[in-house]
């Protein structure tokens, strides 16, 4: 019944393929001391039932014939997912750029360069090839598409699937290593550098990446608000707060970002609790009517934004106050809301809650779309276009003397493209950004496809690998463990000594570093804020770009 169920699988590779999803996905929802592996799970099942499905006695022309199917998938799977992702996280990456942002990046470049030159040492000192090293810092900072990268660029040097499947070896022992080390990092750095996080973050407020609660007041403007516009509360006051409606005399009005305010003024706006205390404080005081509560004139309305020719604008260009008589208050995007600004971009997919006057409510809904069975498709035609483009551009040789030649790949050249695309969101009647929902589906599809196909073509090197020399197991335990420790160690020493990044945002900056979500849901829960995702929002772009580029330079340098 074994054997039968074993030749079963091998000649039905799509089969094979779900079965490693099925069995692997259910795992990946086990949590041990509140973390899991998330989708390394389906990749430890692949490489189980990959091990067992190709065998010695295998027929050789259906284990080619399963390896050039699934390496077709995982190609796929690969390529969808950070073309995707690049898409996603392009507004985080381009905004890296400011003095925050640099010192972050740099505290991540540094560590990624240290801890690709401590491979190259422990390569030498234990014994191990260059292949085994290129998979030891893609365990050990847990990014797969890195993984991806390395495999690709062996599969153009050869086919042996011994080789092939070293870097997949040393990924897979060292990826527990890669989660537990920097959750491990985040209760002892606290103690070590003795950080009350709870006072720290009370005054880290304009770091935040949204809120979980907001609420609106009206303000009586006095005369010490008298002039000032929004402009002010922010650079001055530092508030995070959006204008609503006004009550100028007797006349009500949606209050554009730039209009300055007078005495006497009847201001509602919407922010955080604390925000909306210190606009209260910085413009005069709280008024004795709460005109947000009188829903006569003006009233709100929830809409999704589907709408394409809003794509693409800064809020400020939308004029949304004098050519639409209404204004977005509050922001949703993801699980997160936050109020916006002149400078804020709407994606599709984004939920707003608009204000405006009662009559308009229709208009309103009409100029957002409010569709959702729009967002639900997203526009296969723009992602084919911009996939197309990535995977061409990953195909370039890119000459680095002596005789070297790198390419971008299926994992760098879509990324580079997506990173490029989500920019500027649109080209002419062409939007590039999908909703958020269906982003985050297609880049879970395609990341599942990878793990899956990557995990069962190594399945047989893994088996032979570790069957010839156990002694591997604990060699890559303990160098993902040197590495992780290295790595960690100078984040911490250079984050927060060298460039005074609170521990709040660090921990996120930690999580990025090694590319692990898992991280960055424990971090949070630790700190009970969202500052540790500023962090890893801000690091996450720049780490996943130079871990591709760095474990593909280990197949050189380790050499």
């Amino acid at each position: 019944m074994f054997e039968a169920t074993i030749q079963f699988f091998a000649h039905n590779p799509l089969l094979l393929l779900f079965a490693v999803v099925a069995l692997g996905y259910p795992i990946s929802k086990i949590k041990i001391a509140g973390a899991s592996f998330g989708i390394a799970s389906i990749l430890f099942a692949g490489i189980a039932l990959g091990a067992l499905v190709v065998r010695p006695d295998l027929d050789p022309a259906v284990k080619r014939d399963l390896s050039k199917e699934m390496k077709l998938v995982y190609e796929l799977g690969l390529a969808v997912f950070v073309y995707a992702m690049g898409l996603a996280i392009a507004h985080s990456f381009w905004k890296a750029f400011s003095k925050e942002g640099i010192q972050k990046n740099a505290t991540v470049a540094a560590v990624m360069v240290v801890s690709t030159g401590v491979i190259i040492v422990v390569a030498k000192i234990v014994g191990f090839d260059s292949k085994y090293a290129a998979g030891l810092l893609t365990g050990s900072f847990t990014n797969m598409p890195a993984l991806a990268g390395v495999i690709e660029t062996l599969k153009r040097q050869t086919s042996d699937v011994m080789v092939i499947a070293q870097p997949t070896v040393a990924s897979a022992i060292a990826y527990p290593i890669g989660v537990l080390v920097p959750m491990l990092s985040i209760p002892l750095s606290r103690r070590l550098f003795k950080v009350d996080l709870a006072k720290e973050a009370a005054g880290l407020h304009s770091n935040s990446s949204g809120n979980s609660r907001l609420e609106a007041a009206t303000i009586e403007v006095g005369p010490q608000g008298a002039g000032r516009t929004h402009g002010d509360l922010r650079e001055q006051a530092n508030c995070k707060v959006v204008f609503n409606r006004l009550r100028r005399g007797g006349e009500f009005i949606m209050a554009p970002l730039d209009l300055a305010l007078q005495e006497g003024d009847l201001l509602v706006v919407v922010g955080a609790p604390e925000d909306v205390a210190r606009a209260t404080s910085f413009l005069g005081r709280t008024a004795e009517i709460a005109l947000q509560h009188d829903l006569r004139e003006f009233d709100s309305t929830r809409v999704f934004v589907s709408n394409h020719d809003l794509i693409g604008q800064p809020l400020r260009d939308l004029q949304l106050p004098e050519k639409h008589n209404c204004m977005i208050t509050r922001l949703r995007r993801g699980d997160v809301w936050f109020v916006p600004d002149a400078d804020t971009v709407l994606e599709l997919g984004d939920r707003v809650r608009v204000a405006t006057a009662r009559n308009n409510l229709a208009a309103v809904e009409d100029l957002f779309g409010d569709s959702y069975r729009e967002l639900s498709e997203a526009s296969f035609l723009t992602f084919a276009m911009g996939l197309a483009a990535g995977l061409a551009l990953g195909q370039v040789p890119i000459p680095l003397g002596h005789g070297i030649v790198f390419k971008l790949g299926f994992a760098g050249g879509p990324l580079v493209v997506g990173l490029i695309l989500g920019r500027f969101h649109r080209l002419g009647h062409f939007v590039w950004n999908i909703p958020y929902s269906a982003n985050h589906t297609i880049r879970q599809f395609g990341l599942v496809l990878f793990a899956a196909g990557i995990g069962v073509i190594s399945g047989e090197g893994f088996r032979q690998i570790l069957s010839q020399n156990l002694a591997w197991l604990p060699i890559f335990l303990g160098s993902a463990l040197v590495v992780a420790l290295v790595a960690d160690t100078l984040a911490y020493t250079i984050g927060h000594k060298v460039f005074r990044i609170p521990l709040n945002v660090l921990y996120g900056v930690v999580a990025g570093t090694h590319t692990q979500p898992v991280v960055l849901g424990y971090a949070t829960q630790q700190t009970k804020n969202d500052l540790p995702n500023v962090g890893f929002a801000t690091v996450y772009p720049l780490a996943t770009i130079l871990k591709i580029v760095l474990a593909q330079a280990l197949l050189v340098l380790a050499a």
